[in-house]
């Protein structure tokens, strides 16, 4: 036998490998799955029982609708190759199809989740639409049917708008990157609003709105974006992105513009109600005015002046009228007094003299010079009258009649006793 090295080795088995199966479809579940950035995608595809290595360089990556997870079922279409610096054999992927489903219909899934995740769909971040835009940019295919649908009902709903077109692809591997130049360039213009959007097709057809890249340019836009795309049943991520979802692109320009018939009509409803607001304002302010003039007639100086005089008047009646019964009140008394006064003197002079006389009867009978009983004599000392029951054994007193004043002392003092 010929002995061969390792490396020829592992190219002779190479060579019998990529000869053999040069073409397979496997099915398998994805593992460990590793994007490098050169673009390429390594991989491990197993099922219950085994497992091989693959790998995905960046051309055939590019072309991939959706994200390769981790445990995604998926049917690999490649070729068996050998790396022969390791001796491992590998599988080369040309394509990746999700087992059991599109691969778009995978794709439209996992980017809605990401950017549902990423906030793009929350209704706080979405901008409010002018309700009478002046000036509106259209970013759509200027061949389509949609943009003569568009024109049409513009034409017809609210000639007052300016609009302008700009064409772009709408379908294609190019339709994402002309449609995300065309917004990020008209978002920098000032217009009122924005409407994207095309006819209706398949999911391929319509796939340019599903694109990732679509999805930020909508995001990061500040001019509000109106999303119309497809027919009523086609929903597209810039769908839930974008400000306002028309379900065609003719109802997209129903939704923005007003009806110039529903505007004269509310024009003259503003009319007839600006109309009667002015008439109740002027009304309003008359009834006011003449309540002013009222209330100033009531409290003005002139006014004031002339209520001061009537209540000054009214105190000088009320003073002379009090005076004037006063006064005829004290007369009245002084014609009493008058008459009562001669009679009262006389009374006061007679009482008067009744007590004198009775004090002086009091005042005789009591000094002791006019008494002239005899056996009876006033007992004094210190030339004070005093009670012969006061004195004392030896104390010295005075005994005064009406002509004679005897000095005493007390020899003995006896109590008599009550019969």
């Amino acid at each position: 036998m010929q002995t061969l090295s390792v490396s020829s080795l592992n190219e002779q088995i190479k060579t019998v490998l990529e000869s053999t199966f040069e073409r397979v479809l496997v099915e398998g579940e994805l593992s460990r799955v590793t994007v490098h950035n050169s673009g390429h995608i390594y991989f491990t595809l197993k099922d219950a029982s085994s497992s091989i290595k693959a790998v995905m360089f960046r051309g055939n990556a590019s072309k991939l609708k959706f994200e390769l997870q981790e445990g995604l079922k998926v049917i690999l279409d490649g070729a068996i190759t050998l790396y022969k610096p390791r001796g491992e054999y590998q599988i080369n992927c040309f394509s990746i199809q999700p087992s059991g489903h599109g691969a778009l219909a995978l794709a439209y899934e996992q980017l809605k989740n990401r950017l549902s995740i990423k906030g793009y769909f929350d209704t706080a971040r979405k901008k409010e639409l002018p309700k009478f835009p002046k000036k509106i940019a259209l970013i759509t295919s200027a061949t389509g049917a949609a943009l003569a649908d568009m024109l049409r009902i513009a034409s017809s709903r609210y000639r007052a708008i300016e609009i302008d077109i700009y064409d772009v692809l709408v379908q294609g591997d190019n339709a994402a990157p002309s449609i995300v130049k065309a917004l990020d360039r008209v978002d920098t213009k000032g217009y009122d609003l924005i409407i994207t959007g095309r006819g209706g097709g398949s999911i391929e057809d319509l796939w340019a709105f599903n694109e990732e890249s679509v999805a930020d340019a909508i995001f990061r836009a500040k001019t509000p974006i109106v999303s119309a795309v497809g027919h009523e049943i086609d929903w597209v991520i810039s769908d839930f992105v974008a400000d306002l979802r028309a379900p065609t692109p003719s109802a997209a320009m129903q939704m923005v513009l007003p009806d110039s018939h529903e505007l004269y009509q509310y024009l003259d409803s503003l009319e007839a109600q600006y109309i009667q607001r002015v008439m109740q304002k002027i009304y309003n302010s008359k009834q006011e005015l003449t309540h002013l003039i009222n209330l100033y007639a009531g409290h003005s100086i002139k006014k004031k002046i002339t209520q001061k005089i009537e209540d000054v008047k009214q105190l000088q009646n009320s003073y002379n009228q009090t005076i004037s019964f006063k006064m005829q009140s004290f007369f009245k008394e002084i014609q009493s007094i008058k008459i009562r006064f001669p009679h009262v003197i006389s009374s006061r002079i007679n009482i008067a003299q009744n007590q004198v006389t009775t004090l002086q009867k009091m005042l005789e009978s009591n000094n002791p010079k006019l008494k002239s009983k005899k056996g009876f004599a006033q007992i004094s000392k210190d030339a004070k009258v005093i009670d012969i029951a006061s004195l004392k054994v030896d104390e010295v007193f005075d005994l005064m009649s009406d002509r004679v004043t005897i000095s005493a002392k007390v020899l003995t003092k006896n109590r008599l006793k009550k019969v």
